[in-house]
């Protein structure tokens, strides 16, 4: 990055102001320093503390690094850290463009850029499974007489035929996977599609629907309120989970960023596998509550705690290529990748984890 300076001034000038000019110099260059490091990638105050910023989309993936936060396992790092909320379509953007220095990212999004030849890598898992929930309305339930426990090959005879909601063409996919492995072609389902997980809530309130599938917490959260059923989620629907579906999130920074700053990446890193750590032993604790109402909010805590319970939080964020082979081949199989899209070594890398987590 080149900054260019032009300084104007009366030519012929005073010694007093020639000498002004030699005094706030380094003053100058100071500030341009501080100017340039904050445009670059981060900025480090005078406390010793470095600052980034981390895009997030706001579901219950966001856990881990706001509970790092909310801990003080970031501060413990000399990292502050500030969030920016991105989507599927704002993340990588952001990334490129240094406004963000770190992204949870789905591997959705991540194998998609590296499809269109982005320079990203993959630093450390977040979060494996996929946490989806499948609710129907309580009086679809009660004419195909269901229930949570319910059998899934019970639950997708029932879905034949019905009029199901989906949101985007994963959760389309995801569900078009749950209804074959149980005997059920997904053609004989009338889909139909929605702008947002809050439509498909209000779509099934209003009938136009019989179920939706969504990421929780919104279905456990409609069925909570007495509006419906939830009959199918990863323990029911196996291909969901991370034994077969493999990474759910992972942390994401361009190349450019990582070879100026690795040890800001290793401190991140390091914050996040602390607190996937805990996550993975007191997903109930109060501490954990008190980070899940704010990533959640006006979410009942009965929800809260099953939603965060539904996720494998990784107790290392490192990753492998047999894991990277078994989430493609997941992504894949939901049709949302243009053909040839690939990881390779040069995408991931375990490097920047501490050095109890790279094995």
């Amino acid at each position: 990055m080149t900054h260019r300076i032009t300084v104007t001034g009366r030519a012929g000038g005073t010694p007093g102001t020639g000498r002004r000019v030699r005094v706030l110099a380094p003053a100058a260059a100071l500030a341009l320093g501080s100017a340039l490091l904050t445009a670059c990638g981060g900025s480090s105050d005078s406390g010793g503390s470095t600052t980034v910023t981390v895009g997030s989309n706001g579901n219950i993936f966001d856990m881990p690094l706001k509970l790092a936060d909310s801990a003080g396992y970031f501060r413990k790092q000399g990292l502050k850290v500030k969030f920016v909320t991105t989507t599927a379509s704002t993340g990588t953007s952001a990334l490129q463009s240094g406004s963000v220095q770190f992204l949870n990212n789905s591997p959705t999004g991540f194998t998609s850029a590296l499809a269109k030849k982005v320079p990203e890598v993959a630093i450390a898992v977040s979060g494996l499974g996929n946490p989806l929930g499948l609710v129907v309305s309580k009086k679809f339930a009660a004419a195909h007489k269901l229930a949570a426990e319910t059998p899934a090959a019970q639950v997708a005879q029932a879905l034949a035929g019905s009029k199901g909601g989906v949101s985007s063409a994963n959760t389309k996919a995801e569900a078009g996977l749950f209804l074959k492995a149980n005997g059920v072609d997904p053609g004989k389902v009338k889909w139909v599609t929605l702008p947002s997980a809050s439509a498909d809530k209000a779509a099934l309130s209003s009938g136009q629907i019989d179920w939706f599938i969504t990421s929780e917490p919104i279905p456990l959260q409609v069925q909570n309120q007495g509006d419906g059923i939830v009959v199918v989620d990863p323990k029911k629907a196996p291909m969901w989970a991370a034994a077969q579906a493999g990474y759910g999130e992972v942390v994401v920074a361009t190349k450019s960023y990582l070879s100026g700053h690795a040890s800001a990446a290793k401190k991140f890193v390091a914050a996040v596998q602390e607190a996937n750590n805990y996550l993975a032993t007191h997903q109930g604790d109060p501490m954990v509550m008190d980070v899940a109402r704010k990533v959640q909010q006006g979410v009942p805590d009965e929800v809260l705690k099953s939603s965060v319970a539904l996720v494998e939080w990784p107790a290392s964020g490192s990753m492998d290529a047999a894991g990277w082979t078994k989430t493609l081949a997941f992504v894949n199989s939901l049709g949302a990748l243009p053909d040839g899209a690939k990881v390779t070594s040069e995408n991931w890398t375990n490097k920047y984890l501490p050095a109890g987590g790279q094995s």
